[in-house]
């Protein structure tokens, strides 16, 4: 999410061979988001090994989707789904769907179980995880449906937008996940990010766009949360985009 971010408490780490699109806050979680990881997170949250990272995933940690939900259904996986808000909303009102939210701050993946519990949305898991390295390791190859990317932290500074998320390495690993005819969802309110987006999907050759002129309509799926009422009030307009999967060779 494009919050403005505390001071990093911890340096970045220096065996990541790229810069991740995040900076982990620390920070206590309320007693009542510590009782939701003690009591809910055997049910939500999907374990995987890590590499040396704690936010990593170790190579050939492939999970089984249809193991990890017990069927075979379409999946939808957020990236970077902060306090839940969209992907609760979106597991609970399509309930023949299942949902993987990807966030690496564990306070907003207890938020999320806690309004998931709620929610009787048993068909979302959580993995606390840097989202690349779940593309890449965790998820199958052509296993997802849709792949959402809802208001990315934008890096605003000229010398931080190299930790951007959306970048031709990010696509790739994107078509990787994504089935033949798979849908990915972007939207930001930073102009020079939206058109960074823009130009990235356009070089990429497994992507097509899925909307005709500048920008897509706004993702109906997508519930209006107070980040995007802030932005819209503070005048930065919402731009959406989509692309589609094409068909492997």
């Amino acid at each position: 999410m494009s919050d403005s971010v505390p001071p990093a408490d911890d340096p970045p780490r220096t065996f990541r061979e790229r810069p991740v699109s995040f900076v982990r806050r620390s920070g206590r979680m309320s007693d009542a988001q510590e009782r939701a990881w003690a009591e809910l997170a055997e049910a939500y949250v999907v374990e995987s090994p890590r590499d040396e990272a704690a936010t990593s995933i170790r190579p050939g940690s492939a999970i089984d989707p249809e193991a990890v939900w017990g069927r075979d259904a379409p999946l939808i996986v957020e990236i970077g789904s902060g306090q839940g808000h969209a992907i609760v909303h979106a597991a609970a009102s399509r309930p023949a769907d299942d949902f993987l939210a990807i966030e690496v701050f564990r306070a907003g993946l207890a938020r999320t179980m806690l309004d998931a519990d709620k929610a009787g949305a048993r068909n979302l898991r959580l993995v606390e995880a840097n989202a690349p390295e779940v593309l890449e390791h965790l998820l199958p190859e052509a296993s997802v449906s849709e792949l959402w990317v809802f208001f990315p932290d934008p890096w605003h500074k000229k010398k931080h937008t190299k930790r951007r998320l959306v970048t031709p390495s990010f696509a790739a690993l994107a078509a990787r996940a994504l089935k033949d005819g798979g849908t990915l969802r972007l939207a930001t309110d930073w102009e020079d990010y939206a058109l960074q987006m823009r130009a990235v999907l356009a070089a990429a050759e497994d992507f097509e766009p899925a909307f005709e002129g500048e920008w897509a309509p706004r993702f109906e799926g997508r519930v209006l949360t107070a980040f995007e009422r802030k932005g819209a009030r503070v005048g930065r307009d919402i731009r959406d985009l989509a692309y589609r999967r094409r068909p492997r060779p």
